[in-house]
């Protein structure tokens, strides 16, 4: 079964097709930026009982001519995966005559070091074959962690996040993310929705995933979108109690059973909010609650 955070490593390619061309300079690769694109049909299928689908598929358009972009989101080393990723580059190369090329995205280290082998299909005297993909990792997209920075390249930032979404910088880029949306006009409405529901997706069921729940429902509350309105809905009082719990455990903070319990027990929601604000940069429970008395 695809998991949400499959989803949101190739979809937000689909958001912003210009993306590529700014994260593949990481790896040492320039390409133009595309002019426009075409978001062409996933279904690699030929005309027999074997399905094959590409995650993500566009045609870019550039003033160098176009070329195909096949993106795949990978969580693990899979021996299988190169054959069927020769199969996606030369069918879709024999579909539509354009130069394919092959964008795999993995938010784990181990994975994207082994993915970004060259694979030699063929006997080893004569390797008929040879594939190279171009993979993000963690490593190969930076900490984005300036709301500054942030707002002048959101889709980036996104990707970032999902990235390092088990590093100790991940509360730093959904801080500076959250600012950064914050910023969005009224019109930027729709756009914002869409990331912020990607970027729910591209956390997956780890901490930080937590940590941007309780930060839309506390920074983004202005956001009348549907998903926006769902978040708020979910930040009740034991929901916000434990997501402050959480980012001090993410962020290494101990935390005795008496605070344990002072934060469990508090029934007041803006008391947690202001909370969770401070735990997102505190260093110890005392910064939690400086000012408050028991």
């Amino acid at each position: 079964m695809v998991s949400s955070s499959h989803e949101a490593l190739h979809r937000i390619f689909q958001e912003d097709p210009g993306l590529f061309a700014r994260a593949a300079r990481n790896l040492g690769a320039t390409f133009p930026p595309p002019l426009s694109t075409v978001e062409l049909s996933t279904d690699l299928t030929e005309n027999r009982p074997l399905e094959r689908r590409v995650d993500t598929l566009l045609q870019m358009n550039t003033e160098d001519g176009s070329f195909l972009l096949a993106v795949e989101s990978q969580s693990e080393p899979d021996p299988r995966k190169p054959a069927s990723w020769a199969y996606y580059l030369a069918y879709a190369y024999a579909k539509y005559r354009i130069p394919p090329v092959l964008l795999v995205v993995c938010a784990d280290r181990g994975t994207a070091t082994w993915a970004a082998r060259q694979f030699d299909i063929g006997p080893r005297p004569w390797p008929s074959l040879t594939l190279r993909p171009l993979v993000l990792g963690p490593d190969d997209v930076p900490v984005i962690a300036s709301p500054d920075e942030a707002a002048r390249d959101i889709p980036l930032t996104v990707l970032s996040a999902a990235l390092h979404r088990r590093d100790p910088d991940a509360d730093a880029i959904l801080n500076a993310l959250a600012k950064a949306l914050k910023g969005l006009s009224a019109d930027d409405e729709s756009t914002a929705a869409t990331y912020i529901e990607l970027m729910e997706q591209g956390l997956g069921k780890t901490p930080a995933a937590e940590i941007w729940r309780h930060l839309m429902a506390v920074d983004l509350s202005f956001f009348q979108s549907q998903t926006a309105q769902q978040l708020r809905a979910e930040g009740e009082t034991k929901g916000r109690a434990e997501a402050v719990l959480v980012l001090l455990g993410h962020r290494g903070v101990e935390v005795s059973e008496e605070d344990r319990e002072r934060i469990i027990g508090c029934g007041d929601p803006d008391v947690l909010d202001q909370w969770l604000k401070r735990a997102l940069a505190a260093t110890s429970t005392a910064e939690v609650f400086e000012g408050e008395s028991d």
